[in-house]
Parts: C-alpha cells; structure tokens; sequence
C-alpha cells in the first residue's frame, strides 16, 4: 500500500471513528429509534464529515445538515422547553447533536421505507432518505455522499447496521 493510500485510509477510519464516538452517545437504539448509532455516525460523516462548527447556511444547519422542512417533519423538536415558534429553535435544535439525532429519528419514524427495494429497510434506506427526502429517497445519490457512507459501514461491518425488530 502506498504511503498516500495509507494516509487516506488512516484519515477515513479516524474520521469515521470520530463520528462514530460522537453518535454512539447518543444512544439511538433506545426502544422506537429505528436508525442505529452506526448509521448514525455514517450519515454525518457522509453529509458533513461531522463537523461539529455551529453551521447554517444555504438553507441547512448543523453536523447532519438538516432543513427547516425536514427538522418541522421531524416534530420541530427544542432544546430546554424553547418554544417551536422561536426564531431560533430550529438552529438551536439542529446544530446539537443529541437534538438533531432525535430529529432523524423522528423523520425516519415517518417516512422509513425500502428505497432500493432490496427487501429490508436498513441505513442504506435510511441515508437516502436523509439525503433525498422521504417522497425521492428513490433517486440517485451523488458519489462521494455514497462512497463515504459505503466506507464507513464498511469500517463498522462487524457491528449490525440493519433497524433492529
């Protein structure tokens, strides 16, 4: 292997490592979480390589780059009783991992189905999804979104990325 494939290889495990350490305190697997702390992980290294920077822009926030669409379908979730209809709920919400993790949860709860048809509703499923919205999970996924997802389950193959029962 050479030097440059080592490194690049180092960088993706340690950065899928990362997220992972970052989502697995998140305990999804609590009973009616269907999105496992795995595909959790993946998911933000896919979408954003988990960067935890308080981030909004381009109408999307926070290490899982939710929209406002997405974070309303998600139950308008908030931090420390804030009312929905602040201003700043939504940012607030999404830019923190545990809230933002309820959210998908929450989305996935709504609109999880098989997406590629391959039988079982599962974090492929659930990335395309998050990717392309409930009604277009369907849709083609754009290269490196599904290249850094693919890599970091496959960092993770030993741990069950299926939803559980």
């Amino acid at each position: 292997m050479a030097a440059a494939d080592h490194k690049l290889c180092c960088t993706l495990a340690f950065s899928a490592l990362l997220c992972f350490g970052l989502v697995a305190i998140i305990q999804a697997q609590a009973q009616g979480k269907p999105v496992t702390d795995v595909c959790l992980g993946c998911i933000c290294d896919a979408i954003s390589g988990c960067n935890r920077t308080r981030y909004c822009g381009g109408g999307v926030c926070g290490l899982f780059r939710i929209t406002w669409p997405y974070w309303a379908d998600g139950g308008k979730l908030t931090l420390a009783n804030e009312s929905p209809q602040s201003e700043e709920a939504f940012a607030n919400c999404v830019n923190d991992p545990y809230c933002a993790a309820n959210t998908i949860q929450n989305y996935m709860i709504k609109f999880g189905q098989d997406c590629n048809n391959d039988g079982q509703v599962d974090c492929y499923d659930y990335a395309a999804i998050h990717k392309l919205g409930g009604y277009g999970c369907s849709g083609e996924l754009n290269y490196q979104y599904q290249n850094t997802l693919q890599t970091c389950l496959n960092t993770f193959q030993q741990i069950d990325v299926r939803a559980q029962p």
